[in-house]
């Protein structure tokens, strides 16, 4: 993307911290984060010319204003879910912030920012077209981070994203990529994903670096089985292919973040195990009170093409709660709220080595 939003940051940013966030007793945390893809995009792809936009009916059909807001969601996805369990209100898009048209005295960097991108990849080739890739949300933040200090001072300023939760939730797109672009399918699966697992290490340290110390990383789910792999036999079995690159990712993530945490000691994650979540929701659906799970609410499948996604166009069902996927690619309001309950407060069958709240308490 174009350097050009660059250009507002300097006279812009600082206008955003006139007043001070006060850590209250109602907020579990003083801020949160958020990095990644459209699995937790609140809106930031709606500032810059991208396919991969999302604001337009029918989504956001169930969100409490009835209206598209740039989520890749009929409603609420995790990262707003995730707010509300910390009492905070959702981590506003980064991008919003650079409008000279906004309220000078919005408090919202101290509270979290949202740089997360729908399409983005942790590589730079994987970025599903235009997008905010990993490393340039990086790169956003390292202002955001100059700000913060400048707003508090150097010390209170590291106490304040020492206390806050750094949301990561990426990698999809890269895996999603891998098996529908020749190019990059003709590197070795193994020293793909290496390449992955190395990359978002760097990102990850980066962020340590601007005072990054509690971090919530979701391993990615099993994407063979979302309704776009699916469609490509007539059984509407998952890819067992894609699924298999999905666990040697994980795989490494986990070893990644134990590697960050003996490097980094004063470093605490929560890696959440979405992988196995997912295969839960599939293998008892009823349980969690979805009736469809290989087929999307909203949206065809024809290619990896944006047009796919949920448009004004598309047919959709009546109960959207009942469905595993809104669209093509992404859970259901309903999925995202289930998803978010077991991370934050849930057992540790799926966290490692703690659940949100237990990182929180740390």
């Amino acid at each position: 993307m174009a350097d050009y939003l660059n250009v507002f940051s300097a006279a812009v940013l600082g206008f955003f911290f006139f007043i001070v966030v006060t850590f209250s007793e109602g907020h579990k945390v003083p801020g949160i984060y958020v990095f990644g893809d459209s699995l937790v995009d609140v809106g930031n792809n709606n500032y810059f010319p991208t396919l991969a936009r999302i604001d337009y009916p029918h989504n956001g059909i169930d969100f409490p204003t009835k209206i598209p807001t740039g989520r890749f969601s009929n409603g609420k996805n995790a990262a707003d879910f995730l707010a509300e369990k910390v009492g905070l209100p959702t981590s506003p898009p980064y991008l919003s912030t650079l409008r000279p048209m906004l309220n000078k005295n919005n408090p919202s960097f101290l509270a979290g920012i949202s740089f997360a991108s729908g399409a983005a990849g942790i590589l730079d080739i994987t970025n599903l077209g235009l997008t905010i890739s990993m490393n340039k949300q990086v790169e956003y933040y390292r202002t955001v981070y100059g700000e913060v200090v400048q707003q508090l001072g150097a010390i209170e300023a590291q106490k304040h994203l020492s206390e806050s939760l750094f949301y990561i939730v990426i990698g999809s797109n890269d895996i999603i990529k891998y098996f529908n672009q020749f190019n990059i399918k003709l590197r070795p699966e193994e020293e793909f994903v290496d390449s992955l697992i190395l990359t978002l290490k760097q990102q990850l340290k980066q962020l340590h670096n601007y005072g990054g110390r509690k971090f919530v990383v979701v391993g990615t789910g099993p994407i063979g089985c979302i309704p776009f792999e699916r469609h490509k036999n007539k059984a509407l079995e998952c890819r067992q292919e894609v699924n298999s690159m999905s666990l040697k990712f994980n795989e490494g993530l986990k070893s990644m973040l134990q590697e960050l945490k003996s490097e980094l000691k004063e470093i605490n994650y929560s890696y959440f195990d979405s992988y196995n979540f997912f295969l839960n929701f599939m293998q008892k659906p009823a349980s969690y009170g979805f009736a469809e799970v290989k087929v999307a609410c909203c949206g065809v499948v024809l290619d990896l093409d944006p047009k796919n996604l949920c448009r004004l166009t598309s047919s959709y069902c009546s109960n959207r709660s009942d469905h595993l996927f809104w669209d093509p690619y992404h859970p259901s309001e309903a999925a995202s709220s289930i998803i978010v309950d077991h991370m934050f407060g849930g057992p540790l069958q799926y966290s490692f080595p703690f659940n949100v709240e237990q990182l929180i308490a740390l």
